[in-house]
């Protein structure tokens, strides 16, 4: 009997495919970099925890309103297009916040608050335009479907490895060379992702049964997310996991009045649970899951919820970068995981608008979450609101466990 070898870097020998890479990196890097810096600027202006969270709420607003819309423009536009167009309109954004630093005068910082969530709302809006395109431009470059699993890997793997960079990068660049280098790095990126998009060659548009109007081709897209209960369930789970789950937006609070760090401190803290999950990506590349995908998905993000509620009362700084590494180890599983299953089961000529229902779940749930955390310090402290946010990530589970039998018993 012959067995065929299983390859790890199949997806890596398509030209166009490491393409698609490098851009993605990029960008990455550009957002993870932005991030961090506006959520310092914002805090050391304000001293206001809340005020981090309405930087979410900022970009999720215009996400959601434009995401199913998005969705429908990535099932019947170049994909490649979007792409291009959006990073355009994020490079405009970063020379604005450039722009925003060339006068840091005491008198003037409070005046920059309105302008700094404006432009974050602008980039909201074009980042819902952003995904769907992405997802479903990502396998019209891999044309094998027994590679997507691979390709996901990578593509995850990469994009967690720019996640532990960016935001340590960032905090650097912010405490040797100041904002404004922060941000003109940002742009640079930013600039750089657009060309290599620009090098990846035009691919046609998948095949569409029969012209359909916006409106019954976006339901048709939420239809069939509804009725699948694998693909409802697996992005419900993530949805509220995030949306309680997720301290990520209070880390400057953690970082300057409980674990008394500097921005070096911060970035290292945003970084922490992408250095688990890049590693763990990484090991998953090599060593792929096939058998009980679901059950280890429902562990995963029971485990994540654990160690929201140990950082949530650790005070020394080492533990935290520890735990906050666990949690991204347990948040990459279940991301290959969703990734895999959505492409797995999305038709071609569905992906932008089933991406579009995904991002609604998963993209916005960060920024919601980022606001929900606000929300929650202000009401309960900032220690309460992080260990109720994990042991409401852990009620989730339970619940989705019992209701979603389909999911239990998945094998990829």
């Amino acid at each position: 009997m012959t067995t065929t070898s299983y390859d790890p870097y199949a997806a890596l020998r398509l030209p166009q495919f490491r393409l698609f890479l490098t851009g993605r990196l990029c960008f990455t890097l550009a957002l993870q970099i932005q991030a961090v810096i506006v959520s310092w600027q914002i805090f050391e202006i304000t001293k206001n925890p809340l005020s981090l969270g309405l930087i979410g709420l900022a970009e999720a607003i215009p996400s959601i309103t434009v995401a199913l819309y998005a969705g429908y423009v990535a099932d019947s536009t170049s994909r490649k297009k979007i792409i291009t167009a959006v990073l355009t309109m994020l490079l405009v954004c970063s020379a604005s916040l450039l722009f925003l630093t060339l006068d840091l005068s005491p008198e003037s910082l409070h005046n920059k608050v309105i302008p700094i969530y404006a432009i974050i709302f602008i980039s909201g809006a074009a980042r819902g335009f952003l995904g769907p395109a992405i997802f479903s431009f990502m396998p019209q470059l891999i044309h094998d479907k027994s590679l997507y699993a691979n390709a996901i890997s990578w593509n995850s793997a990469l994009w967690q490895g720019a996640s532990v960079a960016g935001p340590a990068l960032g905090g650097l660049i912010y405490a040797y060379f100041g904002i404004s280098a922060s941000y003109a790095t940002d742009a640079v990126l930013t600039l750089t992702s657009l060309t290599v998009f620009l090098l990846i060659h035009s691919v046609p548009l998948p095949e569409i049964p029969q012209k359909q109007s916006i409106l019954k081709s976006l339901k048709e897209g939420i239809k069939f997310v509804f009725s699948n209960q694998i693909i409802l369930s697996a992005i419900s789970l993530d949805l509220f996991a995030v949306l309680f789950g997720g301290a990520v937006a209070l880390l400057p609070v953690f970082a300057a009045e409980i674990l008394k760090t500097g921005p070096e401190g911060l970035g290292l803290l945003r970084a922490a649970p992408a250095v688990g999950s890049a590693l763990m990506i990484l090991f998953m590349t090599y060593n792929p899951i096939h058998k009980g995908a679901g059950k280890k998905m429902l562990f995963c993000v029971a485990g994540f919820g654990v160690c929201m509620i140990l950082f949530g009362i650790s005070t020394n700084f080492y533990f935290s970068l520890l735990i906050l590494a666990l949690s991204g180890a347990f948040d990459g599983i279940s991301v290959i995981i969703r990734s895999t299953l959505i492409q797995l089961y999305t038709p071609e000529n569905m992906k932008g608008r089933v991406s579009s229902v995904n991002n609604i779940f998963i993209g916005s749930s960060n920024e919601i979450g980022s606001f929900e955390s606000g929300v929650a310090a202000k009401l309960m402290g900032v220690v309460t609101s992080v260990v109720f946010g994990g042991a409401m990530t852990l009620g989730v589970v339970g619940f989705t466990a019992w209701k979603a039998d389909k999911l239990r018993r998945l094998n990829l």
